[in-house]
């Protein structure tokens, strides 16, 4: 009995997220509210604060969901490519169509819907971000091992997730549709080309 109970609430929880994220795919990109969500899914508020604390808890559920999602793509493109410069190719790309397969999350990840909300939340998307950059950084390191000269590791990854960060921006201010991976070979091209030597 306590394992049914325990996957009802964590069914209950996906759902919270899950409409919470849709609500940010709404372009005009309004302020979500509880009452909102809890209409949205047809339950009280109190309903909702029993799977999460506030509303901060929820869009913590929705940042490490994304954590997830691209961090685990990212561990499987080091694992999988030996090539350093294939990964930073294939690590954009994801980072690119990540946010074009879920427009609501390219606004919690430019923190746009954060705003007004818990300052930690976007702390931590500040982190997530920091930690693409590290990735990106290790792969152009790679590449530089293997041959390829590269001008300045640290500033051609700032230089590669700054374009991201903005194709995300883009993106969610355009209401979505201006899609991030538009032309995304010609401009991974260029920014790759422009970090070496």
């Amino acid at each position: 009995m306590a394992t049914i109970n325990k996957e009802v609430r964590a069914n209950r929880k996906q759902q919270i997220l899950e409409t919470l994220a849709s609500m940010l795919q709404t372009p005009k990109g309004e302020k979500i509210t509880t009452a909102a969500l809890a209409g949205k899914l047809e339950v009280s508020e109190a309903a909702l604060y029993r799977h999460f604390a506030n509303k901060a808890k929820m869009f913590e559920g929705l940042i490490e969901f994304i954590e997830g999602a691209l961090f685990g793509v990212i561990n499987k493109i080091t694992s999988d490519e030996t090539d350093g410069l294939k990964q930073v190719q294939l690590m954009l790309t994801t980072m690119l169509k990540f946010a074009e397969r879920n427009p609501g999350m390219s606004r919690v990840l430019i923190g746009d819907a954060l705003v007004n909300e818990n300052e930690a939340l976007q702390s931590r998307i500040n982190q997530l971000i920091d930690r693409l950059e590290a990735s990106v950084k290790q792969s152009l390191r790679i590449a530089e091992a293997q041959g390829n000269k590269i001008t300045d590791a640290s500033i051609a990854a700032n230089s590669m997730i700054s374009f991201v960060v903005g194709r995300w921006h883009g993106f969610a201010k355009s209401g979505f549709k201006r899609k991030p991976s538009d032309q995304i070979e010609q401009h991974l091209a260029l920014l790759i080309t422009g970090s070496l030597q």
